[in-house]
């Protein structure tokens, strides 16, 4: 019962905001430096019905899946990106305004907003653009007790691939694909392989039955997996034929590799505890899979030599990618490094909410071991 009044308080909470939003959006457009401001009847309503797309949409997809209520998702969800540039826009042209008062200048208030918002609506369509254009990244990362046979090999790293309303079987498709085409010897999923809302889970993960390596294909849960019962999720990556750590190790001609899913790595404490369970060998090279980069110095102190995660999108566009940047700082994307331990973090291949990025780009990762 907690919990249904905390998410129904959630809900309130996102579409107040969304309210406030748009309703700063309509004064904008409507205002008036002369003092005669107009009134859109339709402007309202079509404001009104946006302002709640995206909250309705998303209840919906979490009960239900068809071709027509994925397409309003997908609408939906593109709109609440624009709304982030827009709204920038908007603060843009009452600052402008502002100083061109104090400057004694006159300017065209409403020209400018015509302005402003056109050039805000075409770099949220780039943005749709570019969230559709995957790339890979490569980089070379250098162990410590590295294994003599693992000198030279790679590894691919995919993660947050938000399996849903917006990304479905044909782009996972289209992702192993190019995972395959790089021809790695062991390949990473961390997390947030689907998106969480209501999906046949098994259908959509079929792809991943092409998805081979040398060394194996494994994955850990994330945070979306996890927001229920995780159950489908997990057997459907199985059934595919893809190993699902969970606290466990694994060794690979020498390497370890050990997976812990995001429920059990929100907390140092139960982190730390798993990492004891596990056992690692600090005398030989280790590989840490976990969807979130939360805790590094934890999995440091356990002797781990390379965590692999996602979760971030690196904000997927700004102004969200400096508050991504803020929170998660030198751990938010790339490879970095905490004491004896590097770390990379994967800004994730798909996209959740918005399918927009901004100042971040969709990633497939080639780890080359040296």
């Amino acid at each position: 019962m907690k919990v249904r009044k905390g998410l129904f308080g959630f809900i309130a909470i996102i579409q107040s905001v969304l309210f406030l939003a748009h309703f700063f959006l309509y004064q904008t457009w409507t205002f008036s430096v002369a003092g005669h401001a107009s009134r859109d009847h339709w402007a309202q309503l079509i404001l009104g019905f946006l302002s709640v797309s995206f909250v309705a949409a998303s209840v919906l997809a979490f009960r239900y899946t068809n071709s027509i209520l994925r397409a309003f998702y997908r609408a939906a969800a593109v709109w609440l990106g624009l709304l982030t540039f827009l709204v920038v826009a908007a603060a843009g042209s009452w600052i402008i305004l502002a100083i061109s008062r104090l400057a004694g200048l006159d300017v065209n208030f409403h020209r400018m907003v015509e302005v402003l918002f056109s050039a805000a609506v075409v770099v949220g369509l780039y943005g749709v653009v570019n969230a559709s254009w995957t790339r890979i990244t490569r980089t070379t990362v250098k162990l410590a007790n590295l294994p003599e046979v693992w000198r030279g090999r790679k590894a691919a790293l995919i993660s947050d691939v938000h399996l849903g309303h917006v990304r479905n079987g044909s782009f996972l498709r289209r992702m192993v694909a190019k995972i395959l085409k790089e021809d790695p010897d062991l390949i990473f999923i961390a997390g947030d392989l689907f998106d969480g809302t209501a999906i046949d889970a098994g259908q959509a993960t079929e792809p991943l039955q092409q998805l081979t390596a040398p060394h194996g294909v494994y994955f850990v849960a994330g945070n979306h997996e996890q927001f229920g019962d995780d159950s489908k999720y997990l057997r459907a990556v199985a059934k595919a034929g893809v190993r699902v750590l969970s606290n466990e190790k694994v060794e690979v001609e020498g390497l370890q590799i050990v997976g812990v899913p995001y429920r059990n790595a929100t907390q140092d404490g139960h982190l730390a505890s798993v990492l004891r369970g596990v056992r690692l060998d600090r005398e030989r090279a280790s590989i840490l899979l976990i969807h979130a980069p939360d805790h590094p110095a934890t999995a440091e102190a356990a002797g781990v030599s390379l965590q692999l995660s996602g979760h971030t999108h690196l904000g997927q566009f700004i102004p969200w990618s400096w508050m991504a940047r803020r929170m998660y700082r030198q751990f938010v994307y790339g490879l970095s490094r905490i004491g004896k331990m590097q770390i990379f973090t994967s800004s994730g291949a798909g996209t959740w909410g918005p399918p927009l990025r901004l100042g971040s780009n969709p990633e497939i990762v080639v780890l080359q071991f040296e």
